[in-house]
């Protein structure tokens, strides 16, 4: 896939720190969520990021999180495994002098499981084909990490949001595809307790 930034670099698009550019490792493993899937997804959040506290569950670059701090979110809770690439966060975080993101080496799953935080927003970017995303939501419903009407953001490859199960607790709010990448909005499901 083609990323609209330069290799080694992802640009925060708006808000407070917009049109920054923060550098990343350069690893071949890493797909950067490009710019114009940011676009249209702060869109779609513009009425709900305000406040919001929010989990970058699989952060990788952290340009979904640095993106949520820098259009108005409370606090980012970002979870990334790869030592290098939460250095890399933990540099950036410093950079921008930003204490109200936490960033946390650890298995993504794993620390789901442990954490009992609730989160009004959830972004899940996680590596393509290693299956994630329903394990992810799993927990995230059944540890009751998430408000009634949060959202969770996914962004995989086509079809598999619609294939994860998803569709007894959280509704479709928005979804595109930009050529290998579709990205979807779900809201939780109230439920009747």
């Amino acid at each position: 896939m083609t990323v609209n930034n330069a290799p080694g670099k992802i640009r925060i698009i708006g808000g407070k720190w917009r049109g920054r550019k923060l550098p990343v490792p350069a690893l071949p493993e890493l797909r950067p969520t490009p710019d114009r899937v940011r676009v249209t997804l702060f869109n779609w959040l513009q009425p709900v990021i305000e406040g919001a506290v929010c989990l970058d569950l699989f952060a990788g670059t952290g340009a979904l999180g640095f993106e949520a701090i820098s259009r108005g979110a409370a606090r980012v809770v970002m979870i990334e495994q790869d030592q290098r690439l939460a250095r890399g966060l933990e540099e950036q975080r410093q950079h921008l002098d930003c204490a109200v993101i936490e960033i946390v080496r650890a298995e993504a799953l794993a620390w789901l499981n442990a954490t009992s935080e609730v989160f009004d927003l959830v972004f899940l970017d996680p590596p393509f084909r290693k299956n994630l995303i329903a394990p992810s939501c799993e927990i995230l419903l059944n540890r009751r990490h998430l408000h009634p009407h949060s959202r969770v953001y996914v962004e995989s490859e086509p079809g598999v949001c619609g294939n994860a199960g998803l569709a007894d607790n959280f509704q479709i709010h928005r979804q595109s595809q930009a050529g290998q990448v579709e990205y979807t909005l779900l809201v939780r499901e109230e439920q009747a307790e």
